[in-house]
C-alpha cells in the first residue's frame, strides 16, 4: 500500500507539473497579449506629448502603472518592448535586457534561467518578450511536491496500524482454529467447532471435519477387525488346545507326544496374541476417561494378586497411605500395569524381584534387575512387534500398548537403564494424571 500510494503521489505530481507549466506558458502568453496593445497605445500618445520631458516622465510613470495594473501574473514576471530594429522602447522596472535574447520568431523560448514568450503587434513594429524565472517555477513545484507529501507521511503510518489492527483482529479466528489443531493430540480426531468462525473458514473448517470424519471410520474399522479377529480366535484356539492336550494324553508314541506339545505351544501363543491385540484395540479405541475417579492403589492390588495366583511371587508391591485417585478407566490402568509387569518379569533377571510402586503423586515405578538396555533400544521397544531378546518370547506389543495408553491419556513414560544407584536393570516409569 505504501507502494502504491507513493507511485500515485508521484504520477500526480509529474502529471500536475506538466499542468502547472502548461498554466504558467498561458499566463507569459496572456501577458504579453494583454500589454502589448496598451505599450503600443501609450507609445503613441507619447511621441505625441515628446515636448515636455518633465511631462513624459509622467507619462512613463503612468503607463508602468497603468500596464502593472494589467500585468497582475506576478511579481516575478519582467518585459521588454522593442521595435522592428531591436531598440527597447518600454520595459518593467528592474527589467534586464540582457535576459531576453533577440526577437526570432512569436511562440515561447526557454533559456537556462528564464522562460520566454515573444508577441508581434499586428503592423509587425513592435514585439514584446514576457520573461519568467526558471526558480520561481521549480520553487512552486517544490512546495506542490512538499504538499503531496507531507499528508502521506502522516497518513501512510496510520493507515499501516489501521490495517495491522484490522488483519489482526481478523484473522483472530485463523489464529484459533491453528491453536485448536496444535493442541489436539494424535489420537483426538474429534471435529472441529464451527461456531464464531467467519464465513471465509466454515468451508476450510467443514473439509476438516469430513477427513477427521474418514479418518476415524478407517480407524475404527481396522480397530473392529483386530478386536473381532482376536475376539473370534479365542474360542477355536482354545478348543485346538484342549485337542493338543488330548492328544498328549491318548498317544503312546513320544514323537506323537512331543508334537502335540508343540502344537499346544504355538496355539498357547497365538492365543497371547489375541489377547494382547485386543488389549491393544482397547487402548486404541476404547473409552479410557470414567464418569467417576477411582483408587489406582485398588487396581495395583488386583493386578498383583493376579500374578501371585498364576506363582509368580517376585513381585514387591510398595502403595501410599493415602487413596490415589484418578479419572482414568480402571481397565485401562490394569492393562497398562499388567504389560509392564510381564515385560519385567519376563525380561529380567529370573531370579531377581520386580520393584513396583506408585506414589501419590501419580507416578508408577516398575523396576527390575538384569542387563542394561542398549541406548537406540528406547524408542525401539517402543514399536509394534518389537521384541528385545530374541531368546525370550514375546508379542513385540507389551510397550506399544502402554505407550497407547499413554498418549491417550496424557501420561509420560521413561525408560531409564541402568536403574537409579545401580549398574543394572531397568526402571519404567509412568506418570498418570490425577483428579
Amino acid at each position: 500500500m505504501t507502494l502504491l500510494w507513493l507511485a500515485a503521489a508521484a504520477v500526480t505530481a509529474h502529471r500536475l507539473g506538466g499542468e502547472m507549466q502548461e498554466v504558467f506558458d498561458d499566463g507569459l502568453k496572456a501577458t504579453a497579449q494583454r500589454i502589448l496593445p496598451i505599450a503600443r497605445h501609450d507609445l503613441r500618445e507619447g511621441h505625441q506629448r515628446r515636448d515636455s520631458i518633465e511631462h513624459d516622465e509622467d507619462g512613463d510613470n503612468d503607463r508602468e502603472t497603468r500596464i502593472g495594473r494589467e500585468a497582475r501574473y506576478g511579481e516575478d514576471v519582467t518585459f521588454i518592448v522593442r521595435d522592428r530594429n531591436g531598440q527597447v522602447l518600454l520595459s518593467s522596472r528592474g527589467a534586464d535586457a540582457s535576459i531576453f535574447p533577440p526577437f526570432a520568431k512569436p511562440g515561447f523560448l526557454r533559456t537556462e534561467t528564464h522562460q520566454l514568450y515573444y508577441e508581434t503587434s499586428l503592423d509587425g513594429n513592435l514585439t514584446i518578450a514576457v520573461a519568467e524565472p526558471l526558480d520561481h517555477r521549480t520553487e512552486l513545484s517544490r512546495k506542490m511536491l512538499l504538499g503531496l507529501v507531507l499528508p502521506l507521511i502522516v497518513v501512510i503510518p496510520f493507515s499501516l496500524l489501521a490495517i495491522l489492527v484490522a488483519v489482526r483482529r481478523s484473522l483472530r479466528p485463523v489464529r484459533a482454529l491453528r491453536q485448536e489443531l496444535a493442541n489436539r493430540g494424535a489420537q483426538d480426531l474429534s471435529p472441529l467447532p464451527d461456531s464464531g468462525l467467519p464465513s471465509e473458514l466454515l468451508p476450510i473448517s467443514a473439509g476438516v471435519n469430513q477427513l477427521l470424519d474418514r479418518l476415524t471410520a478407517a480407524f475404527n474399522a481396522e480397530r473392529a477387525f483386530a478386536a473381532n479377529a482376536a475376539h473370534e480366535l479365542r474360542t477355536p484356539v482354545a478348543g485346538a488346545i484342549a485337542q493338543a492336550q488330548r492328544i498328549r494324553s491318548e498317544t503312546k508314541e513320544e514323537l506323537t507326544s512331543q508334537r502335540a506339545t508343540e502344537i499346544e505351544t504355538t496355539l498357547k501363543r497365538l492365543m497371547r496374541m489375541s489377547e494382547k491385540l485386543m488389549q491393544l484395540a482397547r487402548a486404541e479405541g476404547g473409552r479410557l476417561q470414567s464418569d467417576e475417579p477411582s483408587d489406582l492403589r485398588t487396581v495395583l492390588q488386583m493386578i498383583v494378586q493376579d500374578f501371585a495366583r498364576a506363582g509368580e511371587g517376585r513381585i514387591v508391591l510398595t502403595l501410599p497411605q493415602e487413596p490415589v485417585l484418578s479419572t482414568l478407566d480402571p481397565d485401562a490402568v490394569g492393562i497398562l500395569c499388567r504389560n509392564l509387569i510381564e515385560n519385567a518379569l519376563k525380561h529380567g533377571a529370573q531370579d531377581g524381584v520386580v520393584e513396583v510402586s506408585l506414589r501419590p503423586d501419580g507416578l508408577l515405578n516398575f523396576a527390575n534387575d538384569g542387563p542394561v538396555l542398549p541406548a537406540d533400544a528406547t524408542d525401539r521397544l517402543m514399536r509394534r512387534f518389537e521384541r528385545g531378546d530374541g531368546k525370550i518370547g514375546g508379542s513385540g506389543l507389551g510397550l506399544a500398548i502402554v505407550k497407547a495408553i499413554a498418549d491417550r491419556v496424557g501420561a509420560e513414560v521413561d525408560v531409564i537403564s541402568p536403574r537409579p544407584l545401580k549398574y543394572e536393570g531397568v526402571q519404567v516409569q509412568v506418570k498418570l494424571p490425577i483428579a
